[in-house]
């Protein structure tokens, strides 16, 4: 049986490297994060004190601050305190800040400043990939999922929930006050002690009452929903099967290497209306000309469609509800062969087809959301024998919505319908970046509040799946663009 492995004496004198770079290997990612950031004009992008002050204490080099978030994003270090221990114990990121060791409060408060930068220097990222060929620009798949907010979901509250509790609070206090009266009453018997702590319970309720009620006044003023007490950004979200606190993150993913080449946050808890948007940037940032662009039925939208199509992007979009219609379905009324999709249009004659051969022609145009409806029904539906029993309850029967632009959307179920692999892809292509930054970066949840703050942390999180993919897809590859990088700076 051999002898286990022993390290060396601590008493033992040993020869260390001559210099700190020897410590960091050749091939080591820091010094890709190293060498992209030299290469950005830091003033350009509007970060603060780019430039050296004449007077003053000299500040640090926003660069320098810049590479250790990039380099803590990447390695699922994100707080300002750790980022500050590992300044003192890492070797690479003693390498990287050349053995500076800014205090929490300095790191801090580079992010909270340049926040807005964030985006820009992710945009010069991508700009890097296309450069290296790692973008197809002919694809996307667009998509959004949901960031834990620094909000619990105990100090997130609407209109009935702050009832609920105004309500709970008044049977509380009604029952301690009548624990005081009876203790009134046997004033011999009375526990002074006793006393005291009811009349402190119900002082504290009251207090609580007082604040719940100036935040139920505040909401029917401002005539929101709810309200979070920590991030006021914030909004309840359904993530992970449960209700939370939340910000919605939007996508855009390039089909050759599952690369992000855009991303936008809001707090709204759906996706629509984020299609176009992100769509458009995505195509501006990739140069391209003409772009498909995958999404699922939480992005279809009419409008969003329309202006998709109206900027060269072909939209292969899940369909929510053909034609709009919306129906109340009753003891199973309307069955599967009445369902809405069934109605055949005749562009020809402008009428609908129903299952049963009656003709549903057009009545008038509605102007609502925006978008002008057309609106179809038929006078033989009172008369129909599926009638009450499989088409509709509607007492003026059946009634169908078109929107004008409606060829549209026709034009897309026939792309799907010819190239139904195109969802599938969608899957595979916008799920690969949430499971890395969630589960691998562990970055599911956030560390700032406020919507502005929030931009920017989601922002370093994308930068860093970018790089992580980078290095994954070119290797030891990678650091042959670092002279090329160094050369352009």
């Amino acid at each position: 049986m051999g002898e286990h492995v022993e390290g060396l004496s601590r008493d033992q004198t040993a020869l260390f490297p001559q210099t700190l770079d020897e410590y960091v290997e050749k091939d080591n990612p820091v010094r890709f994060i190293d060498a992209f950031v030299d290469t950005l004009n830091l003033e350009k992008l509007g970060f603060r004190h780019a430039l050296s002050s004449e007077v003053g204490r000299p500040s640090y080099d926003p660069k320098d601050l810049l590479k250790l978030y990039l380099y803590g994003y990447l390695n699922q270090v994100r707080s300002s305190r750790r980022l500050e221990r590992e300044c003192h114990r890492n070797v690479e990121v003693m390498w990287l800040m050349k053995k500076l060791a800014p205090d929490f409060k300095t790191i801090a408060d580079f992010r909270k400043d340049n926040i807005e930068c964030v985006k820009g220097v992710f945009k010069e990222f991508v700009k890097l990939c296309i450069s290296l060929d790692l973008c197809g620009a002919s694809c996307i798949a667009v998509d959004g999922t949901k960031f834990k907010a620094v909000n619990s979901l105990d100090k997130n509250f609407n209109r009935s929930k702050l009832s609920y509790r105004i309500d709970l609070i008044d049977r509380r206090v009604s029952d301690y006050l009548a624990q005081l009266e009876e203790q009134d009453r046997q004033e011999a018997q009375a526990d002074s002690k006793h006393v005291e702590v009811l009349q402190e319970k119900v002082h504290k309720l009251m207090e609580r009452k007082e604040e719940y009620a100036e935040l139920l006044s505040k909401l029917k003023e401002s005539k929101q929903t709810e309200v979070s007490l920590v991030d006021p950004d914030c909004r309840l979200m359904k993530s992970r099967g449960k209700v939370e606190p939340c910000y919605n993150a939007t996508v855009a993913v390039d089909d050759k290497n599952h690369l992000i080449v855009d991303y936008n946050v809001t707090n709204s808890p759906n996706d629509l209306g984020q299609l176009s948007s992100i769509a458009i940037g995505a195509k501006k940032m990739l140069g391209a000309e003409r772009l498909d662009a995958l999404a699922d039925k939480g992005f279809f939208s009419f409008v969003q469609i329309k202006d998709c199509v109206d900027n060269g992007i072909i939209p292969y979009v899940s369909e929510q509800n053909r034609y709009g219609v919306g129906f109340v379905k009753r003891k199973g009324i309307p069955t599967r062969e009445f369902h809405s999709d069934r109605f055949v249009y005749d562009l020809e004659k402008d009428m609908f087809v129903c299952p049963a051969g009656q003709a549903l022609r057009f009545r008038y145009v509605d102007h609502a959301h925006q978008k002008n409806i057309r609106v179809y029904s038929s006078e033989a539906c009172l008369s129909c024998k599926f009638f009450m029993t499989k088409c509709t309850t509607n007492k003026r029967g059946r009634t169908l919505w078109r929107w004008e632009q409606a060829q549209l959307i026709d034009e897309m179920r026939e792309r799907l319908r010819l190239e139904p692999k195109k969802l599938i892809l969608r899957k595979s292509l916008v799920e690969h970046p949430f499971g890395t930054i969630k589960r691998a970066f562990n970055q599911g949840y956030l560390l700032l509040r406020g919507l502005r703050k929030v931009c920017g942390e989601v922002g370093f999180s994308m930068l860093a799946y970018n790089m992580r993919r980078i290095l994954s897809l070119l290797g030891p590859r990678v650091f042959a663009c670092l002279s090329n990088l160094q050369a352009k700076a």
